[in-house]
């Protein structure tokens, strides 16, 4: 994962609960693109698969040539 960039920020928006980011992914599955903003601060981008029996997915960025794993529970926001 050398070359991904680490987006930060500081935000007062209150943080969605786990079934929100867990509804939010299951629509994001048919976007192109979608943005993660993870639980540590890190904000990803690209195509994402998300296994709803699991609650894990992947974020794919093709541009980047990146592939990250997480678990619903790693992500605070999600846009698309």
């Amino acid at each position: 994962m050398t070359g991904r960039a680490i987006l930060t920020k500081k935000d007062t928006t209150p943080q969605l609960d786990r079934e929100e980011v867990y509804d939010l992914l299951m629509n994001a599955r048919q976007a192109d693109w979608v943005e993660l903003e993870m639980a540590n601060g890190e904000i990803l981008a690209g195509a994402i698969i998300f296994n709803e029996f699991k609650g894990t997915g992947r974020l794919i960025n093709i541009d980047e040539e990146i592939s990250v794993d997480f678990r619903v529970d790693d992500v605070r926001r999600v846009k698309f």
